[in-house]
């Protein structure tokens, strides 16, 4: 091991101040001086034994270092040669020493004179540790020869020969390209083995840098042969042209283009427009990144149907067959589409309306739209809107982003290849917002008769004439769509299917739509109306029939399975075998009680899912006046208890009830199935009668169903959802229904055969309810109780 120490001695030399240049010991280099202070301390060391102390100056673009702007570490070296070249150059050739630091400065002009502590180096005994680093060394400058080209292979057999290991890290520094600052590092370190160390380092970060730039390099020279073939193949094809005849490369496709505009007849603003861009596209260079978006561009427009549309048609009987052959209920929609098309054959020019069906799931929303679509002889476009956030999905991207398109109005356009199809705006309320704009606020435009004739898109930048669409939206609600998107619709609510119309539909469209499906013969499966009722019953539970075309789906395989295995020719369903095709019923519908009970009424209610019947209970016990509701009852439905009970109080004379019952008795009020949320007004006459039977001990009747809202004056107010409640109260057994009087509006949506089965009662105030309700008057009992004194 050797170990680099400074020697007591210091040898006085001029300096010579390097610029962009180190140089190490043991290294032989020549380089050229211009400056008077340089050729004078080259003079001077001429005549001191040649030797001159080399040190590179920290900023290379100075004129005149000062001894601060100069390293404090250098070579002393040993000028070999000097030879004066013309303009007062002189071109010197040295031989690097040994190190060196400057101790002190003895003059700065007019050049400079230093004082050099120089450095020794004490030998000592030969380590492994010094054996491996050496051979670690050669490894990894082997590594470095072979992604750097510019190192011989002489050069790397002369350091491979080194056994030094400071002198081999010198070697290294001089053959390499290095920063000043990185070969001042080197020399600055006096300690071989420490210097090899950070040699070694050094030339991993260069192979690292320099496998990156071949790799960078390697790409590179890929794409211009890239580059290079494509022209070579172009030249070609366009000898090959003119030998043939045809229209050279994109003069031809221009050419092509303004026979395509001819053919389509757009509007003269669109005709200007598409020329302007190929004049455009016939001065840029062929291959050129702008050539493409100018053609994508043209080729959209001329796919756009500026002037084609399909013929309607009038035919109102054949339009009402076709309707009624897809559908069975949806009598609005039918009717309104009806009555559009009447109006066309008037030769009115009407333009198209733009509707919204709202209702529950399943109810054939989106189904009836391509219906309509063949009934009025147009092309369907389906347009889903559920999870759309960015406004550019309407209205398009502006041509100066990369990847830019119309929007989907406009792409489903270009599908129908006609102006006036049908678009369907599917789920138009599950439409959300982001940074990225409101798609809502998007189609006002596209959704307003007096401003869509001119609708322009971001990417066409071109108004084109939406008047002619026919545009029908889908929605679940209307809760969650912009007032000012809603305003532009003409609503159409569909209301839940009754079970006949569901038993229709199944027996009519679902059945022998799922027998062709797995295909069967209408006699191979037998299934009566009665099992179909059963399974509309006891295996489905909504306002549509999906889940009731999947039951019957169920039912289908099942049969196919048994004749593949049991070779059977038919198979009938009845209600006794139908749990081995559809398992246990997974629903039930509550009945009315078998008899009249005191404190226990029975509501009407509205759900997602259609109708249904709720059992209100009341309880009185002798207590301090203490009110309870249970039955996870919403915020409204307590309130409408509070006003029951209120109102009761305010009647407490009229219904013989004990004027300080609110202070003697505690009342319960329950509705059971508590895991169910419940909530709205429509309960409050329920829970009043309830209450009322409860305090007066007498009876409700079994089989009476009631729903409205109570005022304190004991009004009935109007409620939602009547036609659902009718048919839940149907179901359970119910035979008369007690609704408000201003509800009488509604009751001809109820079919006429609910209406003979159900006997419905319109009540304007509570008197009237408990008058239905009772079993018997309260002034009766009242009597009973005195003759019984």
């Amino acid at each position: 091991m050797k170990i680099l120490s400074y020697t007591s001695k210091y040898t006085t030399m001029p300096l010579l101040a390097l610029r962009g240049l180190t140089v190490f010991p043991n290294m032989i280099l020549h380089f050229d001086v211009g400056r008077t202070k340089s050729t004078q301390a080259l003079e001077q060391a001429m005549v001191n034994d040649q030797e001159i102390f080399l040190v590179a100056q920290k900023d290379a673009v100075l004129e005149n270092p000062s001894s601060e702007e100069l390293f404090e570490v250098g070579t002393i070296s040993k000028v070999k040669q000097l030879l004066k070249l013309p303009g007062d150059t002189v071109r010197v050739l040295v031989e690097g020493i040994n190190r060196g630091k400057i101790h002190s400065f003895v003059q700065e002009d007019p050049y400079f004179i230093v004082e050099v502590e120089e450095a020794s180096i004490e030998e000592e005994t030969e380590s492994i540790e010094r054996t491996a680093l050496l051979r670690a060394a050669v490894e990894v400058f082997e590594e470095y020869a072979k992604v750097n080209s510019k190192i011989s292979h002489d050069t790397l057999l002369a350091i491979v020969s080194l056994k030094k290991p400071g002198q081999m890290a010198d070697t290294m520094a001089a053959n390499i390209q290095l920063k000043v600052e990185q070969k001042q590092l080197l020399l600055a370190s006096f300690q071989p083995e420490e210097r090899l160390r950070l040699m070694t380092g050094i030339l991993k970060q260069e192979i690292e840098i320099l496998t990156i730039q071949q790799s960078i390099h390697s790409q590179v020279k890929q794409n211009i042969d890239k580059s290079q073939k494509e022209y070579y193949l172009r030249e070609q094809l366009k000898v090959i042209q003119e030998e043939l005849g045809e229209k050279e490369g994109i003069k031809g496709e221009i050419e092509e283009y303004k026979v395509r505009l001819k053919k389509l007849n757009p509007p003269e603003e669109v005709e200007e427009k598409v020329l302007q861009e190929l004049d455009r596209m016939l001065k840029i260079p062929y291959g050129s990144s702008e050539a493409s978006v100018v053609r994508n561009y043209v080729e959209w427009i001329l796919d756009l149907p500026w002037s084609e549309e399909t013929e309607e048609s009038h035919d109102l009987k054949k339009a009402e067959k076709i309707l009624n052959s897809d559908h069975y209920g949806l009598e609005k929609v039918k009717e309104r589409v009806l009555e559009y098309l009447a109006v066309r054959q008037m030769g009115s020019p009407l333009n198209s309306p733009i509707l919204c069906l709202v209702g529950p799931p399943g109810v054939g929303k989106t189904s009836i739209a391509a219906s309509i679509a063949e009934t009025l002889n147009r092309k369907y476009v389906r347009i889903s809107l559920g999870g759309v956030r960015d406004e550019a999905e309407i209205r398009g991207h502006r041509r100066t982003y990369v990847g830019a398109m119309p929007g989907r109005v406009i792409q489903g356009l270009k599908q129908a290849q006609t102006k006036n199809p049908l678009v369907l705006l599917d789920e138009i309320d599950k439409m959300s917002n982001d940074f990225r704009g409101d798609p809502s606020a998007a189609l006002l435009e596209v959704l307003d008769g007096e401003q869509n004739h001119k609708f322009r898109d971001h990417f066409i930048e071109l108004p084109y004439d939406l008047s002619k669409v026919l545009f029908l939206a889908t929605a679940n609600t209307l809760q969650t769509i912009p007032r000012p998107l809603l305003d532009r619709m003409e609503v159409i609510h569909v209301s839940s299917y009754t079970e006949d119309e569901k038993l229709r539909i199944a027996m009519d469209y679902l059945l022998p739509k799922q027998r062709k499906a797995h295909g069967m013969e209408k006699s191979q499966l037998r299934l009566s109306e009665n099992v179909m009722r059963r399974i509309i019953q006891s295996y489905t539970k909504e306002a549509g029939v999906r889940n009731l075309e999947r039951s019957i789906g169920e039912v289908c395989r099942k049969v196919v399975k048994e004749f593949i295995t049991y070779d059977k020719s038919y198979v009938r369903v009845t209600e006794k075998n139908l749990q081995n095709y559809l398992g246990i019923p997974k629903y039930h519908y509550d009945k009315v009680a078998a008899q009249a009970e005191v404190g226990v009424a029975r509501g009407l209610a509205w759900t997602s899912v259609g109708g249904d019947t709720l059992s209100i209970e009341v309880n009185t016990m002798k207590g301090t006046g203490k009110f309870e509701l249970t039955g996870n009852m919403g915020t409204v439905m307590k309130e409408s208890a509070r006003t029951a009970i209120s109102y009761i109080r305010s009647k407490a004379d009229e219904f013989h009830i004990a004027e300080a019952f609110y202070k003697e008795l505690d009342i319960h009020i329950h509705i059971p199935e508590g895991a169910v949320p419940k909530d709205g007004p429509s309960a409050g006459i329920t829970m009043a009668t309830a209450m009322v039977s409860a305090l007066t001990e007498i009876p409700v009747r079994h089989d009476v169903g009631m729903t409205g809202e109570i005022t304190l004056r004991g009004r009935i107010l109007p409620i939602g959802g009547l036609k659902e409640k009718i048919l839940a109260a149907r179901r359970a057994g119910i035979t008369k229904v007690l609704i408000p009087i201003e509800n009488q509006k509604d009751v001809e949506e109820v079919g006429e055969q609910i209406q003979g089965e159900i006997e419905v009662v319109l009540v304007g105030s509570m008197e009237e309810v408990l008058a239905h309700a009772l079993t018997h008057p309260i002034d009766e009992k009242v009597k009973e109780e005195k003759k019984g004194r």
